[in-house]
Parts: C-alpha cells; sequence; structure tokens
C-alpha cells in the first residue's frame, strides 16, 4: 500500500459499492449492475502480479491515460517510486493475492505526474475454486475534496498554532483546548476538561441572565464575537479576542461549540493605560484650553492697554516735544533777562554814582552858600557901620545912609536866599542819600536777581537737557510700547493658535476613544 494512504473506516462508500456489485452480479441482474457502476465509478482490472488488464472511461479520464498506453503495463505506474520499492507496497500485492480486500483513500500519480487522489477499494475475484483470479479496483475521484479538506487541516492546524483553541459540548462542558489555551489560562488540560466554561468568568456573570443567554444562543447556532474578559488559574485576569463558533452536523444541526481566542491582555492593558492617559491628556487639554482663553483675552486687555498706553506715551512724547520747546524759548528769555538784570545793574551803579557825585556837588554847595552867608552877614555889618557913619556925618552923609540901607536890603535878600538855597541844598542831600540808600538796595536787588536769574537760567537748561532726554526716552518708549503692541498681537495669534491646536487634539483624543471604544 502507499505511504501516502489514509486508512479508511471499512464501510467506506467504495467498499459497500463493491459489496453491493458483486452481490447483485451473483444474480440475474449482473450485467446491469455493472453497466451502472461502470457509468459512475472509476473502475480498473488487475492480473494478481498487478498487471493492468483492462480500465474504464472514468479511471482513463481521471488519469490522463489511453487504454492503450497503460493496458499490459503494472500498477506501479500509478504510483511515487519510493512507494512501488517499498516492502509496504509489495505487502500491499501480496494480501490481494491472497484474496484480502483494501479500502482506503490513495494519492496516485496521473500522466505527466499529476497529483490525483481516489477513495477506493481494491477487491480480489474469486474463481469457481474460490481462490482469487484477479483485481477489480472500484475507484472515485476526490483529488479536489481531498485538497479541499488538506487546506481545511492546514488552515485549522494554522489557527491551532497560532491561536487559542478550545471546544465544548452545547451545554458548555469543556470537550479539550490545545496548548496555546491552556498556557494563555494557566492550566493544564486535566484541570479543566469535563468541567463547565463558568470557571473562566466571575460568579455574578454565570450566574446572570446574560450568560445564561449567551449559552442558549450558541444552542441556536448563533456565532459570537467580541472582546471577553476571563478569569484563568488563581483569579488571574486575561483579556481575550475570540469567536465562539457553533459546529454544525450534516443536517444543519449545532453538536459543539469550538472558540478560537487570541491573548489580548497585555494590549487592553496598554489600551486602559492609555486612556487613563488619555483622560488625564483630555483634562490637562481642557485646563491648557481655559488657560489659552484666559491668556487671550489677558493678552487681548494687555494689547488693549499697550495700545492706549502708546497713545498716551506719544501724547506725553508730543507734549515733551513741546515741553522742550518751551524751555528752550524760557532759557533763551532767561538769558535775554540776565543780560537785561546784568545791563540794569550796571545802570543802577552808574546811577548810584551820579547820586553821589551829586551828593557831593551838594555839600560842595553848601560851603558856598556858608561862604555867601558868611559875606552877607559882613555885608551887613559893613551896612551897619555905614550906617553909624552917615549919621556921624549928618546931611553929607544921607546918600551915603541911602546907599547902606540898600546894601543893607541886598544883604537881607541875600541872606534870605542862601538860607532857601541852603535849605533846598539841605532836601538835595538828603533826597540824594535817599537816592543812594535806594539804589543802593536796588543795586543789591538786582545782583540777588541777577543770581537768580543765573541760577533759574542753569536750572532752565538743565530742564531743556532733561527735557531732550526725556523726549528721546518717550519717543524709545512710544516704539517699545508699539512693538509690545505688535508682540502681543503676535502673542494673540500664537495663543489662538496653540488654542485651536487644543481643542483639534481634544476632538482628535475624543475621536481616537470613540474607535477604540
Amino acid at each position: 500500500m502507499s505511504g501516502a494512504a489514509k486508512r479508511a473506516s471499512p464501510k467506506a462508500p467504495a467498499r459497500e459499492c463493491a459489496e453491493i456489485m458483486f452481490g447483485w452480479m451473483r444474480g440475474s441482474n449482473e450485467k446491469r449492475v455493472l453497466q451502472a457502476f461502470q457509468r459512475s465509478q472509476a473502475i480498473i482490472e488487475f492480473n494478481l502480479d498487478g498487471t493492468i488488464i483492462t480500465a474504464n472511461e472514468n479511471f482513463l479520464s481521471a488519469m490522463g491515460y489511453t487504454l492503450s498506453e497503460i493496458q499490459g503495463r503494472h500498477h506501479r505506474i500509478f504510483v511515487d517510486p519510493k512507494d512501488a520499492s517499498s516492502p509496504a507496497y509489495a505487502e500491499f500485492w501480496e494480501e490481494l493475492r491472497q484474496g484480502r480486500f483494501r479500502a482506503d483513500e490513495f494519492r496516485r500519480i496521473g500522466k505527466n505526474g499529476k497529483e490525483v487522489w481516489i477513495q477506493a477499494s481494491y477487491n480480489p475475484v474469486l474463481g469457481r475454486n474460490g481462490r482469487p483470479i484477479k483485481v477489480v479496483k472500484i475507484a472515485t475521484d476526490v483529488t479536489a475534496q481531498t485538497l479541499r479538506n488538506a487546506d481545511y487541516r492546514g488552515q485549522l492546524a494554522a489557527i491551532g498554532k497560532s491561536q487559542a483553541v478550545i471546544e465544548f459540548d452545547l451545554d458548555g462542558t469543556i470537550l479539550g483546548a490545545n496548548e496555546n489555551f491552556l498556557a494563555a489560562m494557566g492550566y493544564a488540560l486535566s484541570d479543566i476538561q469535563g468541567k463547565h466554561h463558568r470557571m473562566f468568568v466571575d460568579r455574578d456573570y454565570a450566574n446572570s441572565t446574560g450568560y445564561s443567554d449567551f449559552w442558549a444562543a450558541l444552542r441556536r447556532g448563533e456565532f459570537k464575537a467580541g472582546e471577553f474578559k476571563r478569569l484563568g488559574r488563581n483569579g488571574k485576569e486575561v483579556w481575550i479576542q475570540a469567536t465562539y463558533n457553533p459546529i454544525f452536523d450534516p443536517q444543519g444541526r449545532p453538536f459543539k461549540v469550538v472558540k478560537y481566542a487570541t491573548d489580548v491582555t497585555a494590549m487592553v492593558e496598554r489600551r486602559h493605560e492609555v486612556d487613563r492617559i488619555g483622560r488625564q491628556v483630555d483634562a490637562a487639554l481642557e485646563r491648557i484650553v481655559g488657560a489659552v482663553a484666559t491668556t487671550s483675552e489677558q493678552s487681548d486687555r494687555a494689547s488693549n492697554g499697550a495700545a492706549e498706553t502708546a497713545s498716551t506715551v506719544q501724547a506725553v512724547a508730543s507734549a515733551a516735544t513741546e515741553f522742550d520747546a518751551s524751555t528752550q524759548e524760557i532759557a533763551r528769555s532767561m538769558a535775554a533777562s540776565r543780560t537785561a538784570v546784568e545791563h540794569t545793574l550796571e545802570e543802577s551803579q552808574a546811577a548810584d554814582h551820579a547820586t553821589q557825585a551829586l551828593t557831593k556837588a551838594a555839600a560842595a554847595m553848601s560851603g558856598i552858600v556858608e561862604i555867601i552867608q558868611t559875606i552877607a552877614s559882613q555885608i551887613n555889618l559893613l551896612a551897619l557901620n555905614a550906617t553909624i557913619e552917615s549919621a556921624r556925618a549928618g546931611e553929607a552923609g544921607k546918600g551915603f545912609a541911602v546907599v547902606a540901607t540898600e546894601v543893607k536890603t541886598l544883604a537881607n535878600q541875600v541872606a534870605a536866599a542862601t538860607g532857601q538855597i541852603s535849605g533846598e541844598i539841605t532836601n538835595v542831600q538828603m533826597v540824594s542819600s535817599d537816592v543812594v540808600q535806594r539804589l543802593q538796595a536796588i543795586s543789591n536787588g538786582i545782583v540777588t536777581v541777577r543770581e537768580s536769574v543765573t541760577i533759574v537760567a542753569g536750572a532752565i537748561e538743565e530742564q531743556a537737557a532733561t527735557s531732550q532726554e526725556i523726549t528721546g526716552n518717550m519717543q524709545n518708549a512710544s516704539t517699545a510700547v508699539n512693538e509690545i503692541g505688535s508682540s502681543l498681537e503676535g502673542v494673540m495669534s500664537s495663543i489662538n493658535v496653540a488654542k485651536s491646536a487644543a481643542e483639534e487634539g481634544i476632538v482628535l483624543y475624543r475621536s481616537l476613544e470613540r474607535g477604540a471604544a
């Protein structure tokens, strides 16, 4: 027998067909029965040594040969050379020669190496003496089905390698589980086989209506899939992404449930951690948005304040410029005043000198008056003497007496005039003295004014320099405030961008959160 052959049940379809065929062939309808099998089955006949006697069209079509290409050749042309040279193949034909029936699924090689799978029975045909005289093989081409089953088996094997697999009865009793499932849950097969699925869920859920409905749905043949929380050995929390798949019998009735699962505990824990961090980020973003909004309002107010400050500073700068111009004008006026005061001081000093000269002249005139008064007294004395002498002279002296009287009158007038002049001179001296005192006071006042004007002029010059510096500083301040306003506008723009970004971050995070959910 081929090493690739797979043992089948003694009640395989090909064997049943052979038993029916040979049973009927022994009766009166054997020819019609044989024709029926020829139409539906692939049939080939061999000598006991394996030489091909004949084959029907079904067989030839399945293997890709014509009858002339195989007739008289050995059966080994249909098997792999390695199998044909094996002891098992020799034993296979020896058993057929001894009359032993063989039925199985076999891998055979058709024309040009084409691989063909057949469900076949090798049937020894007995002669009248009860000994085998030839072998008839009745086969069905099951290549497509075999390849499909192999694909299914391969897929199941691949699933078994990558997935955690466990099987249940419809009531939830555990039938078996693969190593992936056992490793994920921390059990050995003997720990769980024959127990109920509820051992993997917490007690509250196991006693709930939802859990009962879950298994009722599976018993109805409904498919279940999702992410489930399960409990492993010692209460270890295990998260699985799983499908519960009802398996149906040929009548379409569910008879067991197979669960395919992937251990996603690490992913779920990461997701929970991401959710936790996400909530913190969400809260932080909310705070950031609030802070940004507050900062935006404050920046807006600061920008408005900066604009108002810039306007005020500009106004102050303009006022400072005007003040500087006024200061310069005052400085010029004070300089002119100082010049005028100094000129007045000079004139006052000159008047003082003139008044002092006048006083001296008045004093000198007083001396002259005294001389005139002395002369007048002497004239009076001479007039008196003349009168006396004229009286002595009598008539001769009358003319002289008249002259003496006139001289005396004139002397009295001179005395009176000189007295008046003396009084006026005294008044002049008094006025001159008073003028001198007042001029001195004026001079002292003018000196004080000059000193004050000098101090004020110096202060105004310093004020002018300071005013110029203030004007420059105010211009710089105005520029700086304008720059601050521009910077605040940039800050507000950046804050608005940050606010928008934060709001977009919140929306994105929440959309991701909804997607993850």
